[in-house]
This record gives structure tokens, sequence and C-alpha cells, in this order.
């Protein structure tokens, strides 16, 4: 795991937590620096402060979700709500604001890692009963095919691009369709946290409609539902 935070109070806290934690963690203090390191020992996880120095936080997150699907923590200021969204929108998959309490970092971290590894297992899972002759059931609709056992999902054929959030919520959409779903609900059983800022909901929403809807600014699949939260239309959905 990678910790990138100039500020050698808070790398030195959070590092501290997460190895009592029982994770293996490395510090770095520069965007450059976090490049670097990160495409040596490929962490399982990096926690990315936004202000820093050579390179911002924002930019790091970008060129690291190019090279592949690390997972992302974003530490951020209270106030910089504009670049909180900014990171969830480059594939950032959950950010804390400071000042934070490093107990509930150490629960995002492995909510995130778990998240995750359940995606990669179910991968590998898939690849074996492929092999074996078997397959797990796929969820289609509205053209999507999403197969949890390989974790890929595609529309019209064509592969999507999918963060572990995103996966996850449009599989979540698919099974329960023409259902009402409020933010907090969609934490819980997406997410699978109780708590956390509902803005994070709504970002994945919106980064989910560029990627299925033939227009995002007027969707059709996943409907707005006024006081409520959203609703996925995709007409009948079939497992085979």
């Amino acid at each position: 795991m990678l910790v990138v935070d100039d500020d050698p109070t808070v790398a030195e806290v959070v590092t501290g937590y997460l190895r009592r934690a029982g994770y293996t963690v490395e510090s770095v203090a520069d965007g450059p620096a976090a490049l670097a390191r990160a495409g040596v020992i490929r962490p399982d996880l990096v926690v990315l402060d936004l202000m820093l120095p050579g390179l911002d936080g924002l930019e790091v997150c970008r060129r690291l979700r190019a090279a592949g699907p690390v997972p992302v923590i974003m530490l951020t200021a209270r106030g910089d709500e504009d670049d909180r969204i900014a990171g969830l929108e480059l594939g950032a998959d959950d950010y804390v604001t400071k000042p934070f309490s490093p107990r509930e970092l150490v629960l995002r971290v492995t909510s995130v890692l778990r998240r995750a590894a359940a995606a990669g297992a179910a991968a590998a899972a898939g690849a074996g009963a492929a092999e074996a002759g078997a397959a797990e059931a796929r969820l289609t609709g509205a053209g999507i095919t999403l197969d949890p056992a390989t974790h890929r999902a595609a529309k019209g054929g064509r592969e999507l691009a999918l963060t572990v959030r995103e996966f996850d919520l449009l599989a979540h959409f698919l099974r329960h369709p023409g259902q009402a779903h409020g933010r907090e609900e969609l934490m819980r059983e997406v997410w699978g946290w109780d708590f956390g800022d509902l803005s994070t909901v709504t970002v994945h929403v919106r980064r989910l409609r560029a990627k299925v809807e033939e227009d995002p600014g007027r969707p059709k699949l996943i409907q707005t539902v006024w006081g409520v939260g959203y609703r996925f239309e995709p007409g009948e959905v079939t497992a085979t």
C-alpha cells in the first residue's frame, strides 16, 4: 500500500494506523515520487492527498488510473468539494476529508480492498468456470450484458470500462429493475457503508450514466426519482 502526503505528520499517522491494522505500507511526499514508486511496488491501494508538490493529486490519480485499476482513496480539505468530485470522476474509489479520524480511514481502506478483492476473485472464478464448461448467470437488459463471474460488462457488444464501484452499482440496478433506491440505501448496499458523504453516490451515478446512456444529459435507463433517489428502467432483465 502507498500513502502519498507532503505533510510528515499526516503521513506518519496514516502509515502508523494502517500498519497496526496489518497492512504493509510505504510513504512518499510528492506526485512524481508517487508515480515512480507505484510503478515499482504495484500497490494494492493508494491513499492520495490532493495538494501535492510536483504534480497535484488529481493528475497523479489520472495517471495511476491510466496505468491500471489500482484503488485510490483521496485525502481532501473540507471545503474542496469541486476537487473531491473531480477525483471521483477520475476514478477514485473514495475520499476522506481533513481533518479525519484515522480509524475511519482504516475502515474505508478495508472496505475498498474488500470490494477489489471480491472483484478479482469473481473474475478468477469465472475463468475457472469457463474452463470447466460452466458459467455463473449473466444479467442482460437494455442491450447491457453483465457477467458477475468474469466481472465484465458490455453494451451493444462494446465492453464497458467500469471501475469496481461502477460495476457493483450497475449490477445492483440490474438485479432490482424498476425499483426506486435512495442514496442512503445505495451507499449501504453497494458500498457497504452506514456512513459517508452521499455525493459519492451522486458522482458514481453520473459516471455510470456517461457509460451506459445514449444521452447522459437525458437519461432513460438510470432515472432520477425526485425526493427519493434513482430507478433503473432497462425493460426486461434476464439471467442466462
